[in-house]
């Protein structure tokens, strides 16, 4: 069946039809060989979007085959709708984290908010309650208007989605830099809770059983989205926007626990978010793991605009959608249950022998294509790779060191920094206590959940410094999985695993496609020395306008286990009397950090790198420390060092601290960002048996109730002293600052 105002499959050919939709030359002799003939313009638009990078990882495949993806506790590693790992007693935590970068740069609030309903159904997908939501944000410059309007929008949009839900968002990051200024990232990270009994696969099992629609009428939004974000941004993306979705918490709610329910029924063979090209990617997936097929009648699709052609209702990707399979003869049940929710269910198609998906509409067939084909056999792509010349002259430079006079002012500046300011204008407009589950909110080095009607949590945090893995792929991808898994550790949680959100420029570029190359090396020596397998991710690359690509940024989700909810530490100090432990050195070591950017505006040079094995150590040793009951606080030491490690510890808080250093390099103490470093709070009667279990830890001080940050060198010159509160309204008040500046 051809549509009057498509074009024919030779016009498609002889003019190129195909390259619209990011099919290239080669691409599309692939597709006239798999079919044997022309493809005509619904078929041509599925092999698009499951051909693109998106979808299909055409271009990141031969890197994340290096990734360690198995384990003793791992369930459900890469291929699902998100990956699993045992928590003990049967039962199982789900998580998996994704990007909506292009279309939050189109519509910041529609495309953040459709990013946190995305991932929300490809956990619930799994059978899993979704518990808990994170994300990680990234922006340009607060100076410049748009980045204003971006970043306002895009909070919005997750609050607005989260919030309605009832969903807890409970942790993040947010940084800001240049590079991003064109192409922000909206990375969205969801968590759930399942019983092992429960777990389902988005599968199309069992000849004649039959596929059904539930959920949101289709539309014309979305249409090429999965296309959309695997291009580069340019002055024609404004143009793009019917290509961003729009979201309804409210139905993807109902559609929350009517699936939930739906995946307990005995009778149910597989479900499948309809996510990242629709219809198409959610059917042919489903068949194709299944080793069969689907006929679907597009007919019999619900419809909220009149006359959609197959092609648009096959690439829609409008929201709040999922593809069920169930027994044959069960389908009035489930139509009933989901009915009981307010929600259509409808019946469009069934499975079949022969492994092909097949399309009808108004009685003819329009699109016979091999599920294969469209779900396992893209091409793949090993890019050129090419060291860049940026790098080569950054590895040549001296040591970086900064002219620092007034020690005092330049806390307070670091303080205001905006990747190192409080975070407290975005998550406040969080609901991170609904459900109330919520333990550790917003601001520590990890969120915590407790699981109910158990002893345990779960912590979980986002994180990536983009800047060092610019500098250095490799360190700077070994540096992003360890601070992760640092920061779990301060919450007193065993890291589990990762989900990463690998966020880069066009790999088409030899000098990009090295860096993805580099990076995900050191991320998965990373992984594999921390034990912490990757379950589960998302490739978002082409992250790049005209004025150049982003940092290499690959995001690391991770997730860890609290055995006890005793073990539960926060960041913040206790009380005063206790004493302040260093672990860790600092090395003079500049590039990369806070205060390179805060004294150039920008940042060069060699990278900081890390003894993986050190690493092992330490994180080891802490929680041992934390489960052993000796430590009061842990926090670790990041963006802009130990003065910012040590004041962030007394925030939010009526305490203060008087240290001493004895480094003979004070510039190195206070501002270096050295890796592996932690600062703990320890009791008094408890010292002795914290530093039989750490005994590389450095007493440096005591916690007062002074509220003043005090610190001496070893002669006793006073180098730091400064009250709490003021350096903390500096702190807090730096983002809205900016946000309320007319510059």
């Amino acid at each position: 069946m051809q549509l009057l105002h498509e074009p024919s499959p030779s016009m498609i050919k002889q003019e190129k039809v195909y390259k619209e939709m990011g099919v290239s030359d080669q691409e599309f002799q692939m597709i006239e060989d798999i079919l044997g003939r022309l493809p005509n313009y619904t078929e041509l638009g599925l092999f698009s979007v499951m051909w693109s990078e998106h979808c299909s990882y055409k271009n990141s495949k031969v890197l994340l085959k290096k990734f360690p993806t198995t384990g003793e506790k791992v369930l459900q590693g890469p291929g699902e709708g998100a990956g699993i790992i045992d928590i003990g007693d049967d039962q199982a935590v789900v998580f998996k984290i994704e990007s909506h970068n292009h279309p939050s740069a189109i519509e910041p609030y529609e495309g953040a908010a459709t990013g946190v309903g995305g991932i929300i159904r490809d956990v619930f997908s799994m059978g899993a309650r979704p518990v808990a939501l994170l994300n990680s944000l990234r922006f340009g410059e607060l100076k410049n208007p748009r980045v204003k309007y971006i970043f306002e929008g895009v909070v919005a949009g997750i609050a607005g989605y989260g919030n309605c839900i009832g969903i807890p968002t409970v942790g993040g990051e947010v940084q800001f830099d240049s590079c991003y200024e064109g192409n922000p990232l909206v990375n969205a990270m969801c968590v759930g809770l399942i019983d092992h009994k429960d777990i389902q696969k988005g599968q199309a099992k069992g000849v004649g059983n039959p596929v059904l629609y539930v959920g949101a009428s289709t539309g014309r939004d979305g249409i090429h989205g999965a296309t959309f974000a695997s291009e580069e941004l340019s002055d024609e993306s404004e143009a793009k926007r019917p290509a961003v979705q729009v979201g309804d918490p409210f139905m993807e709610k109902l559609l929350v626990e009517a699936c939930l329910e739906a995946t307990k029924h005995p009778k149910l063979v597989g479900i499948q978010d309809m996510g990242a090209a629709g219809l198409t990617s959610s059917s042919a997936e489903m068949a194709s793991k299944a080793g069969s097929g689907i006929e679907m009648n597009l007919d019999e699709v619900p419809q909220r605009e009149k006359a959609m052609t197959p092609y648009e209702m096959m690439l829609s990707e409008s929201q709040e959608r999922m593809l069920l399979v169930v027994e044959r003869g069960s389908e009035q049940e489930f139509i009933d249950l989901f009915e009981k929710w307010g929600l259509k269910a409808k019946e469009v198609g069934r499975v079949t022998e022969g492994h092909r998906l097949k399309l009808v509409h108004q009685g003819e067939t329009v699109a016979d294509v091999p599920v294969d084909a469209l779900a396992e056999e893209a091409p793949v792509y090993h890019q050129p790779s090419k060291e860049p010349a940026y790098f080569q002259q950054f590895q040549q430079q001296a040591g970086y060191r900064p002219e620092v006079s007034d020690y005092g002012k330049t806390f307070k500046d670091l303080l205001q920094q905006l990747t190192i300011a409080s975070k407290e204008w975005v998550y406040e407009q969080y609901d991170y206590m609904v459900r109330t589950s919520t333990v550790v909110a917003p601001g520590s080095d990890a969120a915590v959940i407790r699981i109910r009607d158990t002893e345990k949590a779960l912590a979980m945090t986002t994180d990536c410094n983009s800047r060092y893995i610019y500098l250095d792929p490799y360190e700077g991808g070994k540096l992003a999985v360890a601070e992760a898994a640092r920061n779990l550790v301060c919450s007193g949680a065993e890291p589990l695993g990762v989900t990463d959100c690998l966020n880069y420029g066009n790999p088409e570029k030899p000098e990009i496609f090295w860096q993805l190359e580099r990076s995900t090396d050191g991320l998965s020596e990373a992984c594999d020395v921390l034990a912490t397998p990757v379950i589960g991710g998302n490739v978002s690359l082409y992250n790049e306008t005209a004025k150049g690509a982003i940092y290499p940024t690959p995001v690391i989700g991770m997730v860890g286990l609290i055995h006890k909810l005793e073990h539960i530490t926060k960041q913040s100090m206790k009380e005063a009397g206790d004493v302040i432990y260093l672990l860790g050195e600092a090395k003079p070591e500049f590039s990369g950090s806070e205060l390179q950017k805060l004294t150039e505006g920008t940042i060069f040079g060699p990278s900081p790198a890390i003894d993986l094995e050190v690493e092992k150590l330490r994180q080891s040793q802490v929680l041992q420390a934390i489960q052993a009951g000796t430590i009061q606080s842990a926090h670790d030491l990041s963006e802009g060092g130990f003065l910012i490690a040590l004041a962030e510890k007394a925030f939010g808080t009526s305490l203060g601290a008087e240290v001493t250093i004895d480094d003979s390099d004070v510039l190195a103490a206070f501002f270096s960002e050295s890796p592996s470093r932690y600062i703990l709070t320890v009791k008094k009667n408890q010292q002795e048996q914290f530093e039989n279990l750490i005994p590389e830890a450095k007493a440096i001080g005591t916690v007062t109730d002074t509220a003043t940050i005090k610190v001496t060198d070893k002669q006793g010159h006073t180098l730091i002293n400064e009250r709490v509160q003021p350096l903390e309204d500096a702190w807090r008040g730096a983002i809205s600052c900016y946000l309320k500046s007319k510059d």
